[in-house]
C-alpha cells in the first residue's frame, strides 16, 4: 500500500462579481413587479406578497457578502433572473471543461507535474452540463493526459469523496497520480427568484493533484492520512431536474422544484450534529485529539454552520486562523468550497501540522479528510 499526498491545488475564479447590494436591487425589483402583477390576488388574500430582501438579511443569514459568477448578464435583469450563456458547438470546449483546464494548470504547476505524469482525471461536481460524454474525459483530452477519466456527483461533498476515491486508487497501485477537478457553475441551478436562497451560490472551479507521497516534488504537500465518507438520505436539499422531465405532463413548464430548493432550518439542525460526529469519530479512529489540529477547512455554505461545527469539534470557538472562511467573497460554491479554503490557507503551516478537510451537503452527504503537512 502506497502513502498518498495532495501535492497541488488550483483555483479558477471568474472575473465577474455580484455584490449583495446589486443582488438585492435586482431581486427587489423582480418582487415589486410580481406583487404589482398579482395585486388583485394579494388584496383578495389568495396570494401572499413576495417579501423584499436586504443586505442585512443576507449577511445575517449566511455571512456572504459577494459572489463570483461566470456571467452577470441575465442574473441581474428582473425580466430574466438567471444566467444567459452562449451555446457552444459540439466541436468547442465545454464551459465546465474550460474552467477545469484553467484550475488544473495551476494545480499541476504547483505539484511540479505535467500531463505525462497524470494517470487519471476525475470531474467531481454537484451538477454536470450534459449526461455524456463525461466532462472528465473532455478535460483529459484538452490537457493531453493518457489513462482514464470519469465524472462523479455527490453534491457538495463531491470533492472530498473524490479525494477518497483517488487516494484509494493510488494506495492500491491503480494509479500513481490523479487530477481531480471541481467545476461548479452553481449560478445555473440557483433560483435567483427565491428570497430565501437567491444569495447562496457562486461560481468557481478548483483542482487537486494527488500522487504517491514518495514521489512528491511540491513544497506545500499534505499527506492524506485517512478519509471517511457518510451518507444519509434526505429530501431537505433537492433539485428535481433530470432527463425524465419531458416524459411527465407539465414538467417542461417553469417549475420551482427544477432548481435548487431546501428546507434550510431542517438542514442546519440535522447536518451540524451529523458532521461534527463524523469528524470527531474519524479523529478518534485515527488516535488524533481535536487539540492536535492546526486547521479546519470546512465546506463554505453558511458561516453559522461552520462556526457551530468548529466549536463542537474543537470544544471551543475556533479562531479565524484555525477555521478560515472564504464564503464572504465566494458564497457557497458547492464541492469547491472546502478546497478553496484549503488552497488559500495551507501553505503557512509548518511540517507535521494536522488538519481536516470536510464537506457536507445534499444527500445528505459528508466527507472528512485528515491530512498532515509533509
Amino acid at each position: 500500500m502506497h502513502r498518498v499526498a495532495i501535492s497541488g491545488t488550483g483555483i479558477f475564479t471568474p472575473e465577474e462579481v455580484i455584490t449583495n447590494a446589486e443582488l438585492v436591487a435586482s431581486y427587489n425589483e423582480y418582487a415589486h413587479r410580481q406583487n404589482k402583477l398579482h395585486a388583485d390576488a394579494i388584496e383578495a388574500g389568495e396570494r401572499e406578497p413576495m417579501a423584499m430582501s436586504s443586505e442585512e438579511f443576507i449577511v445575517k443569514a449566511s455571512g456572504i457578502e459577494r459572489r463570483h459568477v461566470v456571467s452577470k448578464f441575465g442574473i441581474l435583469d428582473p425580466g430574466i433572473m438567471h444566467p444567459v450563456l452562449p451555446e457552444r458547438t459540439e466541436d468547442e470546449l465545454s464551459l465546465m471543461a474550460e474552467i477545469s483546464v484553467k484550475a488544473a494548470d495551476k494545480a499541476m504547476k504547483e505539484a511540479g507535474l505535467t500531463a505525462a505524469d497524470i494517470d487519471a482525471v476525475i470531474c467531481a461536481a454537484s451538477n454536470h452540463e450534459r449526461a455524456y460524454p463525461a466532462i472528465a474525459i473532455e478535460v483529459q483530452q484538452a490537457l493531453g493526459i493518457k489513462g482514464f477519466a470519469f465524472d462523479m456527483n455527490v453534491a457538495c461533498s463531491s470533492a472530498t469523496f473524490g479525494i477518497q476515491l483517488a487516494s484509494d486508487m493510488i494506495r492500491t497501485g491503480s494509479a500513481r497520480a490523479i487530477l481531480m477537478v471541481n467545476p461548479e457553475i452553481t449560478s445555473g441551478h440557483q433560483e435567483w427568484r427565491d428570497r430565501d436562497c437567491h444569495f447562496i451560490f457562486g461560481d468557481v472551479c478548483t483542482a487537486v493533484v494527488l500522487q504517491r507521497a514518495d514521489e512528491v516534488q511540491s513544497d506545500n504537500a499534505y499527506e492524506v492520512l485517512a478519509t471517511r465518507c457518510l451518507t444519509e438520505f434526505s429530501n431537505n436539499i433537492r433539485n428535481n431536474n433530470g432527463f425524465l422531465r419531458r416524459t411527465r405532463e407539465g414538467h417542461m413548464a417553469d417549475r420551482r422544484d427544477m432548481q435548487f430548493h431546501q428546507e434550510g432550518r431542517k438542514v442546519f439542525k440535522q447536518v451540524v450534529p451529523m458532521v461534527a460526529e463524523l469528524m470527531l469519530g474519524h479523529l478518534a479512529e485515527q488516535g488524533i485529539e481535536p487539540a492536535d489540529l492546526s486547521r479546519l477547512w470546512l465546506h463554505q455554505a453558511n458561516k453559522g454552520m461552520n462556526d457551530l461545527i468548529g466549536s463542537r469539534v474543537l470544544g471551543r470557538e475556533p479562531s479565524r486562523e484555525e477555521q478560515p472562511n472564504v464564503l464572504q467573497d465566494y458564497a457557497n460554491t458547492s464541492s469547491a468550497g472546502s478546497i478553496i479554503a484549503f488552497s488559500k490557507f495551507s501553505d503557512d503551516l509548518p511540517a507535521g501540522s494536522l488538519g481536516v478537510i470536510c464537506s457536507f451537503g445534499a444527500g445528505y452527504s459528508a466527507g472528512s479528510v485528515i491530512v498532515r503537512k509533509l
